[in-house]
């Protein structure tokens, strides 16, 4: 129906180039087919200090942060990612994860978190305090898992994260790698690798001339685009 109806229309507009390729191999014809990015408001989302009073409030330490904001969907990997957690604090020492927003999942994670150290929900608050948990961001987590979705849908976390200059650490589904270019503007793992994941967390919290170089990067690419 949906091939159907976008056949059928005088012109269609997607947000990434998975999208006008997938419609192109369903017949879609490619002028038929305008890619408009996904972007970010860089007036609203831009680098600030960290929120002391705010990291004191949720109980932060002096470790590095990971962290993640957004909706507790399957597919973005936060199962995964906790799961993956006690093998990065082993490896990384002090480390903390800081989870904003709710969804689906939230009860499956809590569950998951609730013999695990450094780890620490929120819940969804409000849209106008947002730049300040993104403040306390050492390094953002993308761990979506691999699937049609994913492979297909540049997400718009990665790309505030960016414009807030904060190193991106995220699976390289499809929708991340055409919005991540590795090593410059973010780094990638290998999607559902545990192993992989570890190995990249450790890298990026133990060099933060490398965090600062990727957030840089990824500040530029958002204000270029």
């Amino acid at each position: 129906l949906e091939t159907f109806l976008i056949k059928h229309a005088d012109h269609a507009v997607t947000i990434c180039d998975a999208m006008r390729r997938d419609l192109e191999q369903r017949g879609v014809a490619i002028e038929h087919v305008t890619v408009v990015p996904n972007g970010v408001n860089v007036e609203e989302f831009h680098p600030i200090e960290r929120c002391n009073t705010l990291s004191h409030q949720i109980g932060l330490n002096d470790g590095p942060v990971f962290g993640f904001i957004g909706s507790f969907y399957r597919y973005e990997g936060l199962r995964f990612l906790l799961e993956s957690f006690p093998k990065i604090r082993a490896r990384v020492a002090n480390a903390q994860l800081l989870l904003v927003g709710g969804g689906e999942e939230a009860s499956t994670l809590q569950e998951l978190a609730r013999t695990q150290s450094g780890v620490h929900f929120t819940g969804r608050v409000p849209h106008h305090k947002i730049m300040d948990y993104y403040s306390l961001i050492d390094i953002f987590v993308c761990p979506r898992l691999r699937m049609r979705l994913t492979e297909l849908v540049t997400p718009l976390k990665p790309l505030e994260s960016m414009a807030m200059r904060k190193a991106v650490l995220a699976s390289d589904v499809g929708g991340h790698k055409e919005l991540i270019d590795n090593g410059k503007t973010g780094w990638l793992f290998a999607a559902e690798n545990a192993d992989d994941l570890v190995a990249q967390s450790a890298r990026l919290a133990g060099d933060s001339a490398l965090r600062a170089k990727l957030g840089d990067g990824g500040g530029k690419c958002c204000r270029a685009g």
